[in-house]
This record gives C-alpha cells, sequence and structure tokens, in this order.
C-alpha cells in the first residue's frame, strides 16, 4: 500500500514499485484518512505515514515524506514545503513566495541559491516493523520556472550537472531506475537503496 493522497507522489512511487512487479493501492483509495503529520523531520513524518497506514489497513505500507531545503532560507521550505502551497496545493505561488524570499536576502546568482530535495521512505509493516531510508539530489534554483512536468517545485530546480530543470524532464529522466534512467531523482535515489533492502530477489 501506498501511504499518499498526492497524485505526483503516487504515480512516481507506482512507476518505482512497477519493475518489481509489487501492485500497490492507495490511501485515497481505501478512503483512509490522512494522518496530522506532525514530525520534526522528513525521516519523522514518512514513519508517522506508513504506520498508520499499516495499521489501519493490515498491509504493508510504502510512504514519502519529502521537500525543499534552500541554503539561503536555512533550510526552508524543508518539512512545510507542501504547506507554503497553501490548502489548494497552488505550488506556482509557492515557488513565487520562495524566488521573493531569495530575492529580498540577495541571492541572484546560482550558488547562493543552492538548494537540495530529501525524500525519506518509510516501510511500515501490520506488525510493527520498519524501515527507513533517504535520498538527497543536490542542485540550484531557477527564475522563472522552466517546463510543466513533475510537480511541486520540480520547474524551478535545476540538479547540479544537468541542463534541464526536473520539470522540463520527462518521468524516465527524472526517476527512471537503472537499466532505463539513472535514478536521478531523490525519490528514486531512495527507492534504490529500499529496493536493495526489501526487494532484492523478489
Amino acid at each position: 500500500m501506498i501511504a499518499t493522497h498526492n497524485p505526483g507522489k503516487l504515480w512516481e512511487m507506482r512507476g518505482l514499485l512497477e519493475p518489481y512487479g509489487v501492485d500497490a493501492v492507495a490511501a485515497g483509495e481505501l478512503g483512509l484518512k490522512e494522518p496530522d503529520e506532525t514530525g520534526a523531520s522528513f525521516q519523522e513524518n514518512a514513519r508517522i505515514k506508513a504506520e498508520a497506514a499499516a495499521r489501519a489497513a493490515g498491509l504493508p505500507a510504502f510512504a514519502d515524506d519529502s521537500g525543499l531545503a534552500v541554503d539561503a532560507l536555512g533550510g526552508a521550505p524543508g518539512i512545510h514545503s507542501a504547506r507554503w502551497a497553501g490548502p489548494n496545493r497552488d505550488f506556482r505561488a509557492a515557488m513565487e513566495k520562495l524566488n521573493h524570499e531569495l530575492w529580498e536576502r540577495g541571492a541572484v546568482t546560482p550558488q547562493a541559491r543552492a538548494a537540495h530535495f530529501i525524500s525519506a521512505l518509510c516501510v511500515a509493516w501490520p506488525d510493527g516493523h520498519v524501515e527507513e531510508f533517504e535520498g538527497r539530489v543536490d542542485g540550484t534554483l531557477v527564475w522563472p520556472p522552466r517546463g510543466d512536468k513533475g510537480f511541486g517545485y520540480d520547474p524551478m530546480f535545476l540538479p547540479a550537472g544537468r541542463e534541464l530543470t526536473f520539470g522540463e524532464m520527462m518521468s524516465v529522466e527524472k526517476h527512471g531506475l537503472p537499466p532505463r534512467g539513472l535514478g536521478l531523482s531523490h525519490r528514486a535515489r531512495a527507492f534504490l537503496k529500499l529496493a536493495e533492502a526489501c526487494l532484492a530477489g523478489d
């Protein structure tokens, strides 16, 4: 079970599981309520979601908590990345807010706009067993945003060493796993660790 109500995350996470023959249902499809994310870190919030879903559905549950951390903003928006988009998940407004905060601090060069995405993955079983993994990708923030693919802050995030933002990349470029893709995204990097620990040989 994928413990998310976010359609963008659900689509990516199903794509990551597909090569391993894992059929997954989403928390939203079962009508499960989203738990309050009261953790102080990505890892804590991923565990809250995974454990709540595993208990409610009686199935192994796979949860992600991820976000964007900007050096010049002291790591913000961090675990509040989705909240910056408001109740309507308006990430265009969130990106404008983020760019405004950077301009106010004089962060106009690529070096001053350094940022990274973090993904914390948690797999929880109904018996209480938990496995946790983390992935990270470094880059810089561009303005104006570029591309209409991906979701969230993808159109303004340029991964280090790349010419395309996450918003300009096809899905296989962003989070496709080897040999088809490079496992470039934070979520793919965390998932490769999860797959090695939990799915190898299945």
